[in-house]
This record gives structure tokens, sequence and C-alpha cells, in this order.
């Protein structure tokens, strides 16, 4: 059943699919020539694994227009935090304290350089980490720099919130969910990165205005909600209640299949939305328009990209 809800919503979204022409190329590099030098504890099914997911594919979709340099550079970006994802929420996870130790040496790191060392971030993960790094932090400037810690910070942080709840057997309800998944999406995180990408970032008055800001909500809920209908099946042995179908569904006392319905309505209701406050954004000027108009447009292909590689990466085997 979730499979035809998510190719309904699928063919229902209107914004249009797009596709870097360097995709394919850097998925061969990050499977051949990344992966192998970071020192992952792999066997032959965990590198199949990883090469299955097609993390090269979904950086394509959600920055078509970036250098392959630059798309490089994003795709070992979304590859750390799938890793960190798995490492904190799959078999043998970090505990509590690990967690929130990984966090503060990510964000340190992010703040302060590679120079200073952290015991919570070690290994392949921070090899990778500051690889990935390494450009931004020379091409952008502090204030953008320190946006983006600001979102790495509050993505881990809601991660640690998850395993908490995890760990005290606790399932969300239906409105702290949808907080909490705002965070552990990590959407917040691949918004500025549209900025790193064009080369214009947005004031800070720009970037927080509660439109764009209402706008990025939504468009991060679309994509966390698509996720979560394409991981039920996984989730529902696995997420101790955290997936937007099965906090429904525990909150209104209905069956998964009722609360997938609702989940799909609920999602066609805010990309109704979403398309109509993307149709009242006023003008900020001749300077800031056309970096507006790109960070816009790099929600909207967040929210169509994740469907498109959702459907696509052997990360999310879907039924039917």
């Amino acid at each position: 059943m979730t499979g035809s809800v998510l190719e309904s919503l699928r063919s229902e979204c209107p914004i249009p699919p797009r596709l870097s022409p360097y995709a394919d190329r850097v998925q061969e590099w990050l499977t051949a020539d990344l992966l192998p030098t970071l020192g992952l504890p792999l066997d032959a099914a965990g590198a199949r694994r990883l090469a299955g997911a097609g993390f090269a594919r979904y950086a394509s979709r959600l920055y078509p227009d970036a250098t392959e340099p630059d798309l490089r550079l994003l795709t070992a970006l979304f590859t750390w935090f799938f890793l960190v994802d798995d490492a904190c929420d799959g078999p043998g996870r970090l505990d509590l304290g690990q967690i929130r130790a990984l966090r503060d040496g990510a964000v340190r790191l992010l703040v302060d350089g590679p120079r200073h060392r952290h015991p919570g971030l070690a290994g392949p993960l921070r090899r990778l980490l500051v690889r990935s790094w390494r450009e931004p932090r020379r091409r952008m400037s502090a204030r953008w720099r320190q946006r983006f810690a600001d979102a790495v910070a509050h993505h881990l942080t809601g991660t640690w919130r998850e395993a908490a709840n995890k760990t005290a057997a606790r399932a969300p309800g239906v409105a702290e969910y949808v907080e909490l998944r705002r965070a552990t999406s990590a959407a917040y995180v691949s918004f500025p990165l549209v900025e790193f990408v064009t080369g214009r970032p947005l004031p800070d008055a720009v970037y927080h205005h509660p439109l764009l800001r209402e706008i990025a909500d939504t468009g991060n809920d679309l994509l966390a909600w698509y996720n979560d209908l394409a991981s039920l099946e996984r989730d529902r042995a696995t997420s101790g209640g955290h997936n937007l179908v099965l906090a429904v569904a525990g909150e209104r006392g209905v069956s998964t299949d009722v609360a997938v319905e609702l989940v799909a309505d609920r999602w066609r209701a805010s990309m109704r939305r979403f398309v109509e406050l993307r149709a009242t954004v006023p003008s900020f000027g001749p300077a800031l328009d056309e970096a507006v108009t790109d960070l816009l447009d790099g929600i909207a292909n967040a929210v169509r990209g994740t469907i498109d590689w959702t459907m696509e990466s052997a990360r999310y085997p879907l039924t039917p």
C-alpha cells in the first residue's frame, strides 16, 4: 500500500524534477575514490549498501546547477550525514553521551576549524567532515559558517532527543513529532548549502524572514513526511514510534493503513500551502531578489529531489 501512495504523491507533486549532468560520474567517484580512502569499517555488503544508496544522485537532485567539484563536496557532506544517522540510529547505535559528544565535536570543528580536536569526533567521520568542510570554510563568510554550524547543531540535538525518547521507550505525539522531525531530517542543513553553490549568501534578516522561514518549514515537512511513508516498514520495527504514520496511528487510535492515508492527505494540504506561500513572496530589492529565488528554488528542489531519490535509492525498499 505504501508504495502506491508514494507513487501517487509523486505524480501529484507540482515541482519539476531536476538532476545534475554530473550525477553518475560523481557517484562513481564516491564509491571508487572517496569511500575507500576513509578507513570505514565496511565489509563487502556494507560497501554495496552505501553504493546502492546513491548519495551522489541525491545531492545531484538538490543542487542540479552545482559544478562537478562542488557536487563532489556536497556528496561527501551528504555521505557524512547519512553515516552519522546510521551511527546514531542503526544496530549497535551510539549511546546518548556519545551522540552528544559527536554533536559537540562536529560543531566545534565547523566553528573553530580542523586544528581543534574533540574526543567526540574522531576516525573516519572526522576525516570526512574535515575534507568536506575545507572549501566552504575557505569560500564563505564567518556569518554563513555560523549559520551552517547552527543548523548542524540543531539537527544533531534532534538526533539526540530522538535517541533519548527511544531509550525511555517514549513515543511522541503528532505535534511533538513534527517539530522533532524538522530537526532530524537535516533539511535545515541542506538549505544554506544553496548559498554556497550559488555564491550568493543572504543577510540573516532575509534568510530568517518569517515568510521564508514558513516556506522552509513547509518544505522540510514535505520531504520528511514523504520519507516517513517510504521508511514505514523499517520504522515500525525500529523507530519506537518516531514516524509520522506511527504517531498519527497512536494519537488517533487508527490502523497504520488508515494513518498512511491521513498522512498522505496532510502532505497534499501542505503541498498546496507550499505553492501558495511561494506565490506571496515579496521583492526584497534588486540586490537580493535573485538570491531569494535561488533559496526558494533550492527548497523546492529538496522536496522534489527527496521524492525522486527515495523512489530510486536502495536505502528505502518499498512495499507495493
